[in-house]
């Protein structure tokens, strides 16, 4: 099985477009130690030749385009994709937009929640999939479900679960009494090779580790994990939001319940951080913080990292 990552950061990227925190003016200015990134999301296959997204991302095309396992093959049609299907962890703008890219009446399958389902259907935009071409299909919670898309089976199955979050910020005026995710609003993946039963867990976006998701991912080979923030106040002290990680739905790395120390007891063999916003130090190469993760086990994602189980 192959696992590609297509993107690394979280909402807006890395710089992020009206960003002038000192991570994005370095990156911008080209300072050794800041690689760009585009918004999260992974490319799955089996066999090389057919491959699963986990979400989509905004960045999408150009993620596609840096991608040559994921484009068109130089002998194929004139219409032609190796993408066959995509699952959709939940309905934040960064992890569907990108479907609008997969437009043009390429058929494959879109595999979420009935939640997300539901918050695509009912968003016309998305009616730009025609659905005689884009099969929609629902992901029940604890169930593992082979996949396949455009006639051809995949040799994967994903079997999704339960992740601690909140409801897309798009959705929270709707909700503002209770910003808690509802029943398949966000969800993590166990993502298995069916011929082989080799497998990896996604969980891009993760607000708290409770005992039922630490007892799923003890012992497991490969686990890639919200790495949005070092620390909770980051983006309050940076002066770049009035938001704290867990007011938004995120655990941090550091401090004592944070996801390294969380995970520290798991025996998880290879942890990569995903979903690594522009305000986490971790993005310096020489900072402490990146030190500090590393030295604990983590391997810090990148756009165009290539794992094979």
């Amino acid at each position: 099985m192959i696992i590609k990552i297509l993107g690394s950061g979280a909402g807006g990227g890395f710089p992020q477009w009206n960003c002038n925190c000192r991570n994005c003016r370095s990156v911008r200015a080209g300072v050794a130690g800041f690689s760009p990134r585009t918004q999260a999301g992974l490319a799955v296959s089996a066999d090389g030749a057919n491959w699963l997204l986990l979400n989509a991302s905004p960045d999408l095309r150009q993620q596609i385009a840096a991608a040559p396992e994921i484009s068109p093959a130089p002998d194929a049609p004139a219409r032609a994709s190796p993408i066959k299907a995509v699952a959709l962890l939940n309905g934040d703008v960064d992890a569907v937009a990108g479907l609008l890219h997969l437009r043009e009446a390429q058929p494959f399958a879109v595999y979420a929640s009935a939640s997300v389902l539901r918050t695509l259907s009912q968003n016309s935009l998305f009616g730009v999939l025609n659905r005689d071409v884009v099969e929609r299909r629902t992901l029940a919670l604890g169930a593992p479900t082979e996949l396949s898309g455009a006639g051809i089976s995949l040799g994967l199955n994903i079997e999704p679960f339960e992740a601690p979050g909140k409801i897309p910020l798009y959705l929270e005026d709707a909700h503002a009494a209770d910003l808690s995710a509802r029943p398949g609003d966000t969800i993590g993946l166990r993502v298995a090779e069916s011929a082989t039963g080799k497998e990896f867990f996604f969980i891009p976006s993760c607000a708290r580790l409770d005992a039922s998701l630490k007892d799923r991912l003890r012992g497991a080979a490969l686990v890639f994990f919200d790495g949005t923030l070092w620390r909770d106040d980051e983006m309050l002290e940076q002066g770049l939001m009035a938001k704290t990680g867990a007011r938004m739905g995120h655990m941090s790395m550091s401090g004592p319940k944070g996801s390294i120390e969380q995970l520290s007891s798991l025996d998880i063999k290879a942890k990569i951080f995903i979903h690594i916003n522009n305000s986490n130090p971790t993005l310096d190469e020489r900072s402490p913080e990146r030190a500090a993760a590393e030295s604990a086990g983590w391997t810090i994602g990148e756009d165009g990292m290539q794992v094979a189980l």
